[in-house]
């Protein structure tokens, strides 16, 4: 178990949790290819017990490693949710699993951080991307070079006749 809140503690007063938890614990490790969080989140959160469920309040963090999606080029990022509020149930068909008085709140914590992964992760708005490449010597001293309308697709795709 991930992250345990035990129900118990819950019935005579509010709980507040600090620490961290690793990536491989929240199961969250190479789910993107261009997203690396090799430092694990780190959470503040008090738990309320209500009638019917759980409400957890505070603050994940979780700092990343990304890659540009444009150039590829390393940068850091960071997830900061302060304000996360998260309601559990207890009871209903989307009752969390009890197991041995225990809620684990690894998978709560997990799905929220990864609505917060960026989806295209771009080391500048403007980015530019990778640099075009030059053409090569032989082809411009040899007089074969292609310009930009006969080298794209549509150009092939224009010459079709019907």
């Amino acid at each position: 178990m991930g992250l345990p809140l035990n129900l118990r503690n819950l019935e005579k007063e509010t709980t507040i949790l600090k620490g961290e938890i690793s990536a491989e614990e929240l199961g969250i490790q190479g789910i993107d290819e261009l997203i690396h969080t090799p430092q694990p989140l780190t959470y503040e959160i008090e738990a309320h017990k209500m009638e019917e469920g759980l409400l957890l309040q505070g603050r994940l963090s979780l700092p990343l490693e990304c890659e540009c999606s444009r150039c590829l080029k390393r940068f850091d990022d960071l997830i900061d949710l302060t304000g996360w509020a998260c309601h559990i149930p207890l009871e209903g068909d989307d009752k969390a699993t009890v197991d041995n008085e225990s809620v684990d709140l690894t998978p709560y914590l997990r799905e929220d951080i990864l609505f917060g992964f960026p989806q295209h992760p771009l080391c500048r708005v403007d980015c530019d991307g990778l640099p075009k490449e030059l053409p090569s010597r032989s082809e411009t001293s040899s007089g074969v070079s292609q310009n930009a309308e006969t080298s794209s697709v549509w150009s092939e795709l224009n010459k079709l006749k019907f």
